[in-house]
């Protein structure tokens, strides 16, 4: 009986998830209640809600405070040369674009907020991509992958829902899976060199002093190709959409090179250079914590929560010494950080409800019924082929708090340990960061005017590619 309500606990948890009936939050909390109910151990409820809040507390400081950090970091230009300094190495040749799309999401993706990350790299490279009449789904597509390898920071989401899940510490989980992150987000590079090459040979390499040329019907201005060195491109307001045609080259999808006067007008330049938050004369303190926050995350000198803590708290108090500004910037990343830490925290209740009912118990022993014999003690490699298709065809919520408990406890009883099932777990999300349950990917074709489903069309087989790239990584350096 446990073994069926513990599977239609989580059926139910993520049906109503998937079509959108209910936030995750909400499921998390109100379907392990009624379960609960059901299973006749509702008096049991708040002992399991502490427990599992106790076991969370943790994940959750670490995720508040490591959005805060991220988020000043941005606001007061730690990121600014990097983007100036990509745009400028990219010039007007597709093949440096289409590499430097695929470095300044990565880059950018380390405040953990997909969203972010999509909205600066697309306001950043869009007008090289338009002007240089580009294919706009390469750019979702790598940027999309880029963002996919770097989501597996400790901050970023899934190794935090991988440790709240399994009741690990997270740095445990991050920390040696780094070798096999890297040889990851190296082959996005390497694909993007073999796109941008691709590009290179269909469109040819140009200047920019070529692209101005053709395009002076349009009043375009492109700063920076000369002194400054910047390399932003950027519209006077009114100035046409595109060089001509679509702008987005054969491969684009239908109408994504269009005329887009409110984008245009807008000025996609990227991160603003103008606006108040900015600290220049500050920024080498800000780059140097920034360093000394990550050393000290690898080396494990501190807990990883203590740490953002501590150097949330430096980068506030040093680059906003006035509190109206502190309060200004903590309000500016509230809704990031509570719809995150409150996520954690109603994760206490699925997860505890799970674990203290025994469903989870029950339904491993069935999977380990079912499964082989001889694929037991390979589970590591199940979870992380199984990975792929569930983290698209369902949340990060569904997969790592309802079926990742399940499979470690199948594991378990063939001697594979949780942190390797864990670990595992982490190698779908690349090709996650484009499935149509990530609110995110919406941004980033919003932005680039690509159909979704060009888009997904573009980028899944790369993305599985990628996937299964970090999982023989993983494998062959005796990580997972």
């Amino acid at each position: 009986m446990l073994t069926i309500l513990g599977f239609a606990m989580i059926a139910t948890f993520l049906v109503l998830i998937m079509m959108k009936k209910m936030s995750p939050i909400a499921a998390l909390v109100l379907i392990p209640a009624l379960f609960c109910v059901f299973v006749g151990k509702g008096a049991h409820l708040g002992d399991y809600v502490l427990d599992g809040v106790t076991d969370l507390a943790p994940t959750a400081a670490m995720l508040m405070f490591a959005i805060v950090y991220f988020g000043v970091m941005i606001d007061v230009g730690l990121f600014d040369p990097i983007v100036r300094g990509i745009l400028k190495f990219c010039k007007a040749d597709p093949m440096r674009i289409v590499v430097g799309t695929a470095v300044l999401a990565a880059i950018v993706s380390l405040d953990g907020d997909g969203s972010t990350t999509f909205m600066i790299t697309v306001s950043a490279m869009y007008p090289l991509y338009k002007r240089l009449k580009m294919s706009l789904v390469v750019m979702t597509g790598v940027a999309a992958m880029a963002n996919g390898v770097m989501n597996t920071l400790p901050w970023g989401g899934p190794t935090a829902r991988a440790a709240t899940a399994l009741k690990l510490d997270a740095s445990d989980i991050f920390v040696p899976m780094i070798p096999a992150l890297l040889v990851g987000l190296l082959f996005v590079f390497v694909l993007s060199y073999v796109l941008g090459v691709r590009e290179r040979r269909r469109l040819g390499v140009l200047t920019l002093d070529d692209v101005l040329e053709e395009e002076k019907e349009t009043e375009t201005v492109l700063v920076g190709s000369g002194g400054s060195g910047d390399g932003k491109v950027s519209m006077r307001k009114g100035a046409a959409a595109g060089a001509g045609g679509t702008g987005s080259g054969t491969d684009a999808p239908e109408g994504a090179g269009d005329s887009a006067d409110s984008a245009d007008d807008d000025g996609f330049q990227g991160l603003d250079p103008n606006r108040e938050t900015l600290r220049p004369k500050l920024y080498w303190f800000n780059a140097l914590l920034t360093v000394s926050l990550l050393t000290a995350m690898i080396m494990e000198w501190l807990p990883i929560p203590v740490l953002f803590l501590i150097g949330a708290a430096l980068a506030l108090s040093v680059n906003f010494p006035h509190i109206p500004a502190q309060r200004a910037r903590l309000a500016a990343h509230a809704d990031n950080v509570l719809n995150v830490s409150g996520m954690v925290f109603a994760a206490a209740v699925f997860t505890g409800v799970l674990q203290g009912t025994g469903m989870v118990d029950h339904m491993a022993k069935w999977m380990v019924d079912v499964i082989p014999g001889s694929m037991g003690p390979h589970m590591a490699l199940v979870t992380g082929l199984l990975s792929l298709p569930l983290t698209y065809f369902m949340s990060n919520d569904g997969f790592y708090f309802g079926v990742l408990p399940v499979l470690a406890e199948a594991g378990a009883a063939h001697g594979v340990t949780p942190l390797e099932m864990a670990r595992a777990s982490l190698v779908g999300q690349p090709l996650h960061m484009s499935s149509p349950l990530v609110p995110a990917v919406y941004v980033l074709v919003g932005m680039a005017k690509v159909e979704f489903g060009d888009h997904t069309k573009f980028v899944v087989k790369w993305a599985a590619l990628t996937c299964l790239v970090i999982l023989g990584a993983g494998m062959l350096f005796g990580i997972i």
